[in-house]
């Protein structure tokens, strides 16, 4: 192995996925001037959470996904965490615009899609339940035009193929929003990174593999960092290094030795889909229609049937089924679990898991589930299902986050979190959903943080501006200016073709 001496640059991005993406080309946007360095351990980017394969590629908008709406004691449905969801989907949208008139995402229909996104619910009380969701959600302009219905016969032409051959004296209802997307978030990835690897400034450095980082008294950061593919060690030292690296991150984020990091564990949750391979069967589906969890299931495991469109060709998939593996990554290592244990997330880990025995449960059964037990959850939503019609394909690995709390035991958090150091040089994203959809607002927020001056400056915040029009501003408190953001998103990102 040969030895590389030190290479100083201004930021280290880690991970090849969307967030790297993502920051990587706001950064260039922001401070062109910025010498950074983005590794990715694999060969390609984008083959782990960002791969469409591995996700669900809604778009998460807070349209269909039902358990972003808690229900209140009253009855009364929440809707404050869908309203954000939605706000930063927009945000996204509005980003990818400018980077589709600035020729730097040359064709939009590459990794964005227009198509309904519809919540499906039976029996009394979820119906009850969905009507008061819809009453909370028209009052917001992010949900403006959001149908409710009860009506069997209407629900049969908003998707016929989850209709046909159901018991038409089953209670049922859903909603529908007709100006939802299907993204490939894997596609949008490569693209941001095409567009970053010709400039002058920034690096994309695939095979390669870190294995730990230091901070020096300076303040500066030190990345180990191996070329798999040359055999080469290389040592970067940098000012800012920000840790995007899916289930990996947790790792890496511990070797930093941050005090923030402290109590921080992590629990995997793996998926599985089954894909449709009946062209036929394809295309009687245009729609996502998610339903409501099972008792004890994760966010991650909503069910849903799920019209994709992935390298342009339509796809239709249903799940995902839980499952448990103790790696950290797909291609991970099956001691990702025991190596990220540590002395000071060793009990919140433990108590957290004694809290979610029910989850473990869950988990353990979705494991162990039979082939016949899987067609009975598809034949819930497509009660015409046949087996032959559908195989069973790995999804992707998630590692939702273990809290410490003020008593020092843990917490299971299922949500996106990002864990900063106190001067701001180092950050690490944890979590899952929703995760990629809120990738712009994320980014920002974490620029806003780890580089508060900069942030504030008065050029800076008119160049976002000019990328996001809505910057700064509530859509859910304007809505005129939310009415013309969609008009422009949908024109730049060709949504009104189909």
């Amino acid at each position: 192995m040969k030895k590389e001496t030190t290479q100083e640059v201004d930021v280290v991005l880690i991970g090849g996925g969307i967030m790297s993406a993502t920051l990587g080309t706001l950064i260039n946007k922001l401070r062109p001037d910025l010498t950074v360095e983005i590794f990715e351990k694999l060969d390609k980017v984008a083959t782990e959470s960002s791969h469409p394969w591995n996700n669900a590629g809604t778009g998460h908008s807070g349209f269909c996904e039902l358990n972003y709406y808690p229900e209140n004691p009253d009855g009364t449905v929440d809707i404050k965490k869908g309203v954000t969801i939605a706000e930063h989907f927009e945000v996204s949208k509005q980003f990818w615009s400018h980077l589709v008139e600035q020729n730097i995402l040359p064709n939009p229909k590459d990794f964005i899609q227009p198509v309904p996104h519809i919540s499906f619910v039976w029996g009394e009380k979820n119906v009850q339940y969905l009507e008061q969701r819809y009453l909370a959600m028209q009052k917001s302009p992010l949900f403006k035009g959001i149908q409710f219905s009860t009506d069997f016969d209407e629900i049969s032409k908003w998707m016929p193929l989850v209709m046909n051959g159901r018991d038409r004296t089953q209670k049922v209802a859903a909603t529908k929003i007709d100006y939802g997307t299907d993204v490939n978030f894997g596609q949008l990835t490569s693209n941001l990174f095409e567009y970053l690897e010709d400039k002058q400034q920034i690096n994309l450095r695939l095979n390669h593999d870190v294995s730990d980082l230091k901070r020096n008294n300076d303040g500066t950061w030190n990345i180990s960092v191996t070329d798999e593919k040359n055999k080469i060690d290389k040592n970067i030292k940098c000012k800012f290094v920000f840790i995007g690296a899916g289930g990996g991150a947790l790792l890496l984020l511990e070797k930093s030795d941050i005090a923030e990091a402290e109590g921080i564990g992590g629990f995997p949750v793996s998926g599985q889909w089954l894909k449709c391979t009946n062209p036929e069967i394809i295309k009687q589906h245009g729609a996502k229609v998610y339903g409501k969890a099972s008792v004890g299931a994760p966010p991650m495991s909503v069910p849903h049937i799920d019209s994709r469109v992935i390298d342009g060709k339509r796809e239709l998939l249903f799940g995902p089924y839980a499952g448990f593996s103790t790696k950290f990554l797909k291609q991970g290592s099956y001691w990702d679990l025991l190596k990220s244990v540590t002395f000071s997330n060793l009990i919140p880990s433990i108590s957290a898991g004694i809290q979610n025995l029910s989850l473990v449960k869950y988990l353990f059964g979705q494991v162990v589930q039979s082939d016949d037990k899987r067609m009975e959850a598809l034949k819930e939503y497509y009660p015409l299902a046949n087996k032959k019609d559908w195989e069973l394909i790995t999804a992707g690995q998630r590692v939702q986050v273990i809290g410490r709390k003020e008593n020092g035991m843990g917490e299971l958090q299922f949500g996106t979190e990002i864990v900063y150091s106190k001067d701001g040089s180092i950050a690490a994203l944890l979590g899952a959903s929703p995760g990629a959809s809120s990738s712009v607002s994320i980014m920002l927020d974490l620029i806003s943080k780890c580089f508060p001056k900069r942030f504030e400056d008065l050029d800076v915040q008119e160049k976002i501006r000019k990328m996001i029009p809505s910057f700064g501003k509530e859509l859910n408190e304007n809505p005129e200016l939310c009415a013309q953001v969609r008009i422009d998103t949908i024109e730049s990102l060709k949504l009104n073709e189909k």
